[in-house]
């Protein structure tokens, strides 16, 4: 079976929406960025809320089975990508 892809916390640091899928699994991942200060993210405050459907259409186009909100963390990040796989 392939694997889910997650981007690295850098990217979604950097305020970069994304989107992917595995077989029908499809998931948008948004990040809530928090500033410390001008040039650095509050990890600590910041999340990333995803959603998930199943299906052959779009985001725009799907209704949403579910969503969770997760710390901008590596923590975060490999607990996101259980609760993904587990949905797949």
């Amino acid at each position: 079976m392939a694997e889910l892809f997650l981007p690295t916390l850098h990217t979604f640091a950097m305020n970069n929406i994304f989107t992917g899928s595995l077989g029908l699994l499809r998931f948008r991942a948004v990040p809530n960025v928090v500033m410390a200060n001008a040039k650095e993210v509050d990890f600590a405050q910041s999340s990333i809320f995803v959603e998930y459907w199943h299906g052959l259409y779009c985001y725009e186009k799907s209704e949403m089975e579910g969503s969770e909100t997760f710390p901008m963390a590596e923590e975060g990040r490999t607990a996101m990508l259980q609760w993904l796989e587990s949905k797949a």
